[in-house]
C-alpha cells in the first residue's frame, strides 16, 4: 500500500475521533483533528500525482474519507445536545451537503450499472466545495465571525456542483445509450 493510500485510510479512521472530541465537548481537539485530516487531505494527492501512484482504491477511498469527515461534522454540528451555538448548523445545511453526496452516489451506481464502468473524476467545482466544505467546519471552530456566511455560500456552492454532476452524469448516460 502507497503513503497516499495510507494518509487516505488514516482521514478514515479520524473522522470518529472528531465526532468523539465534538462530542466530549473538546473543540480544540476537534480542530486539530479536522485541520490535520484537511491537510492530509491535500497531501494524499499530492503524493499520488507527484509520485505517479493513483490507484483504484485512493480513487474509491478519497472520497469516501472527504465524505465521512466532513459529513460527520455537518451532522455534529446540527444534532449534537450541548454543542455551543457558535458551532450550530441549521438543519438545511447538512440535509443539502449529504443530500448531494447520496445523490452522487446513486449517480455514479447507475451510470455502473447503464455502462458496465464509471470514470470517476471530481470536478474541479467539487473540489472547490470540498475546500468550502472544509474551510466552513474550521472557521466554526475558530469561531469565525462570519460563518453564517461562508455556510450560506457554501451551502450554494454544493448545490451547484450537485447541479453540475448531474449534467455531466447526464452525459455519461445519453453518451452509452446513443
Amino acid at each position: 500500500m502507497n503513503w497516499a493510500n495510507r494518509l487516505t485510510i488514516l482521514r478514515i479512521i479520524l473522522a470518529p475521533v472528531f465526532i468523539s472530541a465534538v462530542l466530549y465537548g473538546k473543540y480544540g481537539l476537534a480542530l486539530a483533528v479536522f485541520l490535520f485530516a484537511a491537510v492530509t487531505d491535500g497531501l494524499d494527492g499530492y503524493i499520488a500525482r507527484s509520485r505517479d501512484q493513483k490507484t483504484v482504491l485512493g480513487t474509491i477511498l478519497d472520497p469516501i474519507a472527504d465524505k465521512l469527515l466532513i459529513g460527520s461534522a455537518y451532522i455534529s454540528f446540527c444534532i449534537v445536545s450541548g454543542v455551543p451555538e457558535y458551532l450550530r448548523l441549521p438543519a438545511y445545511v447538512p440535509i443539502i451537503v449529504i443530500s448531494r453526496d447520496v445523490f452522487i452516489l446513486l449517480g455514479a451506481v447507475i451510470i455502473y450499472m447503464l455502462k458496465g464502468g464509471i470514470d470517476v473524476k471530481p470536478s474541479y467545482l467539487g473540489k472547490v466545495t470540498t475546500v468550502f466544505q472544509m474551510l466552513t467546519v474550521i472557521a466554526l471552530l475558530l469561531r469565525f465571525v462570519h460563518s453564517s456566511w461562508l455556510w450560506n455560500f457554501t451551502t450554494f456552492l454544493t448545490l451547484v456542483s450537485g447541479l453540475d454532476y448531474l449534467r455531466t452524469g447526464s452525459k455519461q448516460i445519453n453518451d452509452k445509450l446513443h
